[in-house]
């Protein structure tokens, strides 16, 4: 991320308490949002993955004053029990926000053709961590939360349409999606929302496990409809928004943030051909 990044400051999240899930490090989309949300006054916990992972994460969440740091490891039931029951002592039994930001699959499937690389292992491997984390996240989280809880995850187009390499986990996030309307249901009637935001390509960590990652953010620049990049600071912007009593009614939702990338059915160059 760019060290000209500037997150608003205010109190739009003052008094609020919550869990981010996926800050990999100073690149990741869920680094942004915490940014944004601890710039806002929240009291956030940051999960981590093994002690590689917290030696990233730790120094980048003491920076902007969070003092609370879980190991969770997703695809244990042991692990997630004690990150939750850590996560529940810590903030005194309450939450207000659960940030999911959580997807994986293997490398060797992120490249050529969908239908010849995808296997038994590896599509059940990426539907696990990718799509059933969320829910066994926000199942958790809800238990903690009361009316007015706001809960969000992160997607990506590949789950609407096809796009190159992206293979199975355009599917993962496609499952994503659906489970996000189906727990803005079970959990609209408790007064918790609960959307996913679709970033367009950034330069992270996953984008780099993707084959010709690179070629998605110069083409999403060219075909978008500001003709830009996606900014952390409209993802996280965006972020704010759904997490804050600024996004009370809004639940189910796909939000796009990804310079209207998204609305491109044929790019004007390709056009004129």
């Amino acid at each position: 991320m760019a060290d000209e990044t500037v997150f608003p400051t205010g109190d739009l999240m003052k008094g609020k308490k919550g869990v981010v899930m996926g800050v990999a490090n100073q690149n990741s989309i869920a680094w942004g949002i915490t940014q944004q949300l601890a710039a806002q006054g929240a009291e956030i916990a940051l999960t981590y993955l093994g002690e590689g992972l917290e030696r990233r994460v730790r120094p980048l969440g003491e920076s902007v004053g969070i003092k609370t740091f879980v190991q969770a490891d997703v695809g244990d039931d042991a692990s997630m029990d004690a990150a939750f029951a850590e996560i529940e002592k810590e903030f005194g039994g309450e939450l207000d926000f659960l940030v999911h930001s959580v997807a994986f699959a293997n490398k060797d499937e992120l490249k050529g053709s969908f239908i010849d690389n995808t296997t038994r292992e590896g599509f059940l491997t990426a539907m696990n961590i990718s799509v059933f984390s969320f829910v066994d996240s926000a199942r958790r989280a809800a238990k903690l939360m009361k009316p007015g809880g706001s809960i969000i995850t992160m997607t990506y187009l590949g789950s609407e349409r096809t796009i190159p390499n992206y293979n199975t986990m355009g599917v993962a996030k496609a499952g994503l999606e659906a489970a996000t309307r189906y727990a803005a249901r079970d959990l609209g009637a408790k007064g918790i929302r609960v959307n996913a935001i679709s970033a367009g390509a950034m330069r992270t960590l996953s984008l780099a496990g993707i084959s010709g990652g690179r070629g998605m953010i110069a083409q999403g620049r060219s075909f978008s409809a500001l003709k830009e990049d996606t900014s952390m600071e409209g993802v996280a912007g965006a972020a704010l928004w759904l997490l804050s009593n600024l996004g009370m009614s809004t639940t189910g939702e796909v939000v796009h943030v990804d310079a209207g990338f998204h609305i491109i059915g044929l790019p004007e160059d390709l056009a004129e051909g």
